[in-house]
């Protein structure tokens, strides 16, 4: 009962994280175009060898200053973003983590994506900055060890999420590959067991890793799938408009319109990464210091990527779909949180029978 109280809270804290960082963005004015969120890489080295990310196997220039995250995170946060999500690489290689995250959690809403080998060492430092964590998880046993380059990287991932639970709101964020699609399933009943969400990113073919994404009806009927979980309850982040955008743009040639412009990224150096994430394969330009964000975004061309559809990331596809006016996303993203965490503290509140 207890971890599905802490699931039903944990949900209803991620579905809402983004409408909460919409209203703030709109509360710091200004308008035209502007950036919600941020995903923001501390470096490219990590303990794993993922066969799908090509950042491993990168070499690190010199990282930023905590001084420097702090101007990144200025910069930012004056072109409108209200929700910083910290990634790499791996992230918790970094022993000046827990300053970096003090400096961001007063500013936005903070989360932190690991692969969780390092994770139940260090989650207690780093617990207090945090708002959400996210543990990548590709497959079951072995199969999550092949993919991820490194024996024991699924146990040690589950065992950091275990420690994390309870201490910040984690979910698995798990990759659908050509090789995991008959694991999307099992990824749901895993989150189901350890009581924590799931989120689901598809696979996309970058240039230096090997080729992964998934294509055909095999993927159509994963997603399907996924649609019919969801909609039993299964704590699937991804909105139901998610699954189906995916399905009508790649099997029904109908596109959704993406809004790359909604999120922004910015890699190890502090240098702004356009027009998205996978396109340039976090390729950035400018400092983010050194430009004026909101003047870059409405004097940019983005036109031209609004049909792209070659990618399927929750960070661009969700916050593109939104619509004040969709009563469905309006009651996953609004209505449903509201209740699922006023009726978490009802419920943690009342007297556990003798």
């Amino acid at each position: 009962m207890e971890s599905k109280r802490l699931v039903t809270r944990d949900m209803g804290l991620v579905r809402s994280v983004f409408l909460r960082s919409l209203w703030r963005t709109v509360q710091r004015g200004g308008s035209g175009k502007a950036p919600v969120i941020a995903g923001h890489k501390l470096l490219y080295r990590c303990n794993l060898e993922c066969a799908m990310c090509p950042f491993w196997r990168r070499k690190d220039e010199n990282l930023l200053s905590v001084d420097d995250e702090v101007r990144m995170m200025k910069a930012v946060a004056r072109a409108g973003v209200s929700f910083l999500g910290f990634e790499g690489g791996e992230p918790l290689l970094r022993p000046d983590l827990p300053q970096i995250l003090a400096e961001s959690h007063p500013r936005f809403h903070t989360s932190l994506v690991t692969n969780g080998w390092l994770l139940s060492n260090r989650i207690r430092e780093i617990a207090p900055y945090l708002d959400m964590v996210f543990v990548s998880l590709d497959g079951i046993g072995d199969l999550h060890d092949r993919l991820r380059g490194i024996p024991g990287s699924f146990d040690r991932a589950v065992e950091g999420i275990r420690s994390t639970r309870g201490l910040v709101p984690v979910a698995i964020n798990s990759t659908i590959t050509n090789e995991t699609l008959d694991e999307a399933e099992k990824m749901v009943a895993l989150a189901q067991r350890l009581g924590v969400g799931v989120t689901f990113q598809v696979a996309y073919n970058y240039s230096a890793a090997e080729s992964l994404a998934p294509v055909g009806q095999k993927l159509r009927g994963t997603l399907e799938r996924l649609i019919v979980l969801k909609e039993k309850g299964a704590p699937i982040i991804e909105s139901r408009e998610y699954f189906t955008s995916v399905i009508d743009g790649w099997f029904r040639d109908t596109p959704w319109r993406c809004k790359p412009w909604m999120t922004m990224n910015v890699d190890p150096q502090g240098r702004i990464v356009l027009p998205c994430y996978t396109l340039r394969e976090y390729g950035g330009g400018d400092r983010v210091w050194d430009v004026d964000v909101r003047k870059l975004w409405n004097t940019f061309e983005w036109d031209p990527y609004e049909r792209c559809n070659k990618c399927a990331l929750a960070c661009y596809l969700e916050p593109s779909l939104f619509r004040w006016t969709n009563p469905t996303m309006l009651r996953e993203r609004i209505l449903d949180p509201i209740v699922a965490y006023l009726d978490w503290n009802v419920e943690a509140e009342r007297p556990v029978p003798a």
